[in-house]
Parts: structure tokens; C-alpha cells; sequence
């Protein structure tokens, strides 16, 4: 009996593990320990490591260097915004909010807004991915800075009023299961031939494609699949905020996650959660120190690239995550 109940544990030790995870999250909320900004801030920090790992697919596992992440998280936030509240708001009646239908309808619209994002970052790939290096990032700059000026002058989707009255749908069991599944989904995605040949492309292109690899397909597939899970993350985001605005995605925000990559270590999946979370809570520990918060901050990103030049956990990689 107690060698059974041990290979039980062996064997789900990781989904007990975020079932713990889970309850030491939920039971201070639950009893009042808490605020409301604090939970907010755990939320955004399972979306900062989404954002974070699905970035490094492309800068860290594929060898390119993109640096409009932020442009794809606006159009995901906005498509799902359209459909749980500007199209009520054009009609004139209010959004279901906090309903059955309301969360159905939630879930959906981020999964349109992925859509969204998924076809624009093909779009934006299938001309500019044959390009490298600092080339591939101004065009991924440009493209952020594109949509965020298409936004501004769009009426329809606010214009430089940005959105207001959107459902506080997204809680902390949404965004909970949301990033380990998504870390799940990006994990196995990486460990697979598909992840192999994304290694091989960045090692070296010329290798890859005498082993038979199309390195532009590749790199188009991981593009797209990163594009849509920060078009998705961006539908989640903005049901938090419950008010968006073009500024919530300028090109501060995509330079945000390049921190968060390369802070951790942007080869490794283990290093893009390090980053996301731990740059997630420090600029909030140096607000005490307003004035010189910034300054703070800067100091210990460069001390940190200074002796850990290829992130803090480098290429290496949590047990969990290379767990079979």
C-alpha cells in the first residue's frame, strides 16, 4: 500500500504540486489576508509569464529577435474587447458581465482575439521573417507602433478615448489555469521535433536546411503560435483592467518582456518564468522608494547583466519542466 501511494505521488507530483500552489494563491484572498492589489499583481504575473515564454520561443528557441510583443498583445486585447463590450456599447444595452453567458461569451472573445493576433503575426512574418537580427526588430517595432496608431484613430474601438466599462471577468482561477496550461501547451510545443528544429534553425540556418528543415516554415509557425498566445493574453489583460487605452501597449510594454527574457535567460523556459515573475514584483517592493524607484531598478538589471550575462537561470531548466 505505502510503495503504491508512493508511485502515485512519483508519478502526479507536479499536478499536486500546482494543486498546492493553487490553494496557497486562493486561501489568503479567501480569508481577507489579500487586497484586491495585491491579487491583481498575481495575476499579472502569470500574464507576464505567458508573454514572457511565448516571446522567447521566438527570441530564445528560433534565433530571431522581435521586438513588437506588445503589438500583438493590443490586438488580441481589443478583438475580445469588441465582442464582450463595444459591440453592447454600439447597441446600446450593457454587457453580460459576470453571467453564464457572460463568461461564455469571454472565453470565446479571447480566443477570437488569439485568432486576431495568430493572423496578424503570420501577416506580419511572411514578408519580414528572410530578414535578421536589427532589421527583423525595427520591423517588429514598426508594426507595434502601426497598430497602436490604427487603434488611436479608429472611433469604433475608442480612438484615443481608449475603452471603458469592460467586465471584471478575469479572476485569479482564470488566470491561474490559463498560464499553466499555456506553459504546458509552449513546454511540450518545445520539447518536440517542431522544438528541436527551432534549436537547429538558431544554431545555425545553413545546418538546418541541409538536415531538411524549411527554416522559413518553422520560423512562420513559431511566430504565429507566439503571436497568438500574446493575443491572447492581451483578451485576459484587459479584462483585469477593465478599461484599455492605446498607451497600455506602446512599444515601453513590448520592451518590458525583453526584459523579463533576458533577465531570466532567454533560452530556457525556466528562465522566462524567473524573469517575468521576479521583475513583476520588484518594481513593486521599490515603491516606498518612489523617487529613486526607477533608478533602483535600472541599477539591479544592469548588476544582474553585468555577472549573469546570459540571464539568471541561463539555458538550464526547473525539474518540472524537463519532466517526461
Amino acid at each position: 500500500m505505502q510503495l503504491t501511494f508512493t508511485k502515485f505521488l512519483k508519478k502526479h507530483i507536479v499536478f499536486i504540486c500546482l494543486i498546492a500552489l493553487y490553494i496557497v494563491i486562493q486561501v489568503p484572498g479567501w480569508v481577507g489576508l489579500l487586497t484586491s492589489y495585491h491579487l491583481q499583481i498575481i495575476m499579472f504575473i502569470g500574464i507576464n509569464i505567458v508573454m514572457t515564454v511565448s516571446l522567447g520561443m521566438v527570441n530564445g528557441f528560433t534565433g530571431q529577435f522581435s521586438i513588437g510583443h506588445g503589438g500583438f498583445m493590443a490586438v488580441g486585447a481589443y478583438a475580445s474587447v469588441f465582442f464582450t463590450t463595444i459591440i453592447f456599447q454600439l447597441l446600446g444595452s450593457e454587457p453580460p458581465g459576470r453571467t453564464i453567458g457572460g463568461y461564455g461569451l469571454f472565453f470565446v472573445s479571447i480566443l477570437i482575439g488569439g485568432g486576431f493576433a495568430g493572423l496578424a503575426g503570420l501577416l506580419v512574418g511572411l514578408p519580414t521573417l528572410h530578414l535578421k537580427g536589427d532589421y527583423l526588430a525595427i520591423v517588429t517595432m514598426a508594426f507595434g507602433e502601426v497598430i497602436r496608431t490604427i487603434i488611436r484613430v479608429s472611433d469604433p474601438l475608442g480612438g484615443p478615448r481608449g475603452v471603458s466599462g469592460i467586465p471584471a471577468i478575469t479572476n485569479l482561477t482564470i488566470v491561474f489555469v490559463f498560464t499553466v496550461v499555456s506553459v504546458w501547451l509552449m513546454r511540450n510545443f518545445l520539447i518536440s521535433t517542431y522544438g528541436r528544429a527551432s534549436r537547429a534553425t538558431r544554431d545555425s540556418e545553413i545546418a538546418a536546411e541541409m538536415s531538411g528543415i524549411n527554416t522559413t516554415k518553422q520560423k512562420m509557425l513559431v511566430f504565429t503560435i507566439s503571436a497568438m498566445f500574446a493575443g491572447v493574453s492581451g483578451g485576459i489583460y484587459a479584462h483585469i483592467l477593465q478599461f484599455i487605452h492605446p498607451d497600455n501597449f506602446t512599444f515601453m510594454k513590448s520592451l518590458e518582456y525583453l526584459i523579463y527574457l533576458y533577465i531570466g535567460g532567454a533560452s530556457s523556459i525556466s528562465g522566462a518564468m524567473t524573469g517575468a515573475v521576479a521583475f513583476t514584483i520588484i518594481p513593486e517592493l521599490f515603491r516606498e522608494f518612489q523617487s529613486w524607484r526607477m533608478v533602483l531598478y535600472s541599477l539591479m538589471l544592469v548588476v544582474i547583466m553585468l555577472f549573469r550575462p546570459n540571464g539568471i537561470i541561463g539555458e538550464r531548466e526547473f525539474g518540472f519542466i524537463k519532466r517526461k
